[in-house]
């Protein structure tokens, strides 16, 4: 348990800086999304070429595992619309609500009861939101996406812990990405008729960027979540990544300054997000504890 608790935080850390590359890559959300999934796929596809750990799965696996990847992303575009309608802070505070989502959604797709102590550590995230999102209307547009993006994200989360159950984790993210990256470029025609870009071809800056996303802030990060599901559930996965808008908040406040648009309001709300974190990680420990004892 404690180990997959470290490969989570890593994977939070590293989720902090996905929000930058939001705001430092110049290309819209719907080609930014296609472009980090296509180039995560690709990239897992070498690693498992290399070290000779590729496995093939059946056409039917092959698209079970598609729809995570398409999910995911869904769940990249309209986060990084968000972004960039609003501001990083905006968009990482709220991802924050895929654990409100994942506390009404898991019951009902996973057909077991409602956990009541998850629901009401939701509704404290929720009510840190709230305050959060009381202190400006100017975001509204990205405040929205985000809210997309977030649903998304826990129909994500909820799929593939079925799938951590069944498959490898290095199989799931391969072929999630990749399937993702055909699921998003059958998607992409429609998308760009209607937000019409200059160019689809990225400047050598942003692949650069890209590159560095895909490997550490997509493979790496996935693969660490994957393996932290096998031991953690869905609903503690979600509610602990709502640490990432504190690492991405400091970040964003460190290089581009966007305290200057936050206000004491602002951090309340955060400060409501992270007791809910730690409140759900004390109550992991305390029913793991228990558990071992009953064994014993």
């Amino acid at each position: 348990m404690k180990k997959a608790f470290i490969k989570l935080h890593i994977s939070i850390v590293l989720a902090g800086f996905t929000g930058l590359f939001g705001k430092l890559i110049t290309l819209n959300e719907g080609l930014l999304a296609w472009y980090r999934i296509l180039l995560a796929g690709i990239l897992m596809l070498g690693i498992l070429g290399i070290t000779r750990r590729l496995t093939s799965v059946s056409l039917k696996d092959f698209l079970r595992i598609s729809v995570s990847g398409f999910l995911i992303g869904l769940h990249w575009l309209f986060f990084y619309g968000s972004i960039k309608y609003a501001n990083i802070s905006v968009g990482v505070v709220c991802f924050s609500l895929t654990s409100f989502f994942t506390a009404l959604f898991s019951p009902i797709l996973n057909k077991h009861r409602i956990i009541v102590a998850e629901l009401l550590l939701s509704i404290l995230t929720l009510a840190g939101i709230a305050l959060i999102f009381s202190f400006d209307s100017q975001y509204r547009i990205g405040i929205g996406l985000g809210v997309i993006s977030s649903v998304l994200g826990s129909l994500y989360t909820i799929t593939n812990e079925r799938l951590a159950k069944l498959y490898a984790s290095e199989v799931i993210i391969t072929y999630s990405m990749l399937g993702g990256a055909l699921g998003l470029a059958a998607f992409m025609p429609l998308y760009l008729y209607f937000f019409p870009v200059g160019s689809i071809i990225p400047s050598w800056a942003d692949f650069g960027y890209l590159l560095v996303l895909s490997l550490f802030c997509t493979v790496l990060l996935y693969l660490l979540q994957t393996q932290a599901l096998r031991k953690i559930s869905a609903f503690t996965i979600n509610l602990s990544l709502n640490l990432e808008p504190v690492y991405t908040i400091i970040l964003a406040i460190i290089i581009y300054h966007e305290n200057k648009e936050l206000t004491p309001v602002f951090y309340l709300g955060l400060g409501l997000i992270v007791l809910s974190v730690i409140l759900q990680m004390v109550r992991v420990f305390l029913k793991n504890k228990e558990q071992k004892a009953v064994e014993v």
